[in-house]
């Protein structure tokens, strides 16, 4: 799925004579393309989709949508790590986390002892 997530400005450069922006959605930092919005500036919220800004937005709508997005999971399906969301979608375990539960630990480790070596 392809969202137009709200991001917060956190700072503006040019990159190859395009005006860029360093956007915030809520803990996630991506570049963006200001070239819709040249007059966006540092600490406004813009509605970015596929990389570029394309409408500005006020402080407590694009928090609300963020809420919104993280409680449904949205964020992480926008921007989380594909490896890690396919390795899941396939009930396989993710094996890069050092604090994984003891429950989950157990699973992981008789789903290894099914696969036969």
């Amino acid at each position: 799925m392809c969202l137009a997530v709200p991001g917060r400005v956190l700072e503006i450069g040019e990159k190859d004579g395009t005006r860029m922006a360093t956007v915030d959605f809520g803990g996630v930092q991506k570049e963006v393309c200001l070239e819709y919005l040249p007059d966006l500036q540092v600490g406004e919220y813009a509605i970015v989709h596929v990389g570029f800004a394309l409408q500005r937005l006020d402080e407590e709508s694009a928090r609300q949508t963020l809420e919104l997005f993280e409680q449904l999971g949205m964020l992480q399906e926008e921007f989380g790590d594909p490896w890690e969301m396919a390795a899941e979608a396939g009930g396989a375990p993710w094996p890069f986390t050092d604090d994984e539960p003891a429950a989950d630990r157990a699973h992981t480790e008789a789903r290894q002892e099914e696969i036969p070596q």
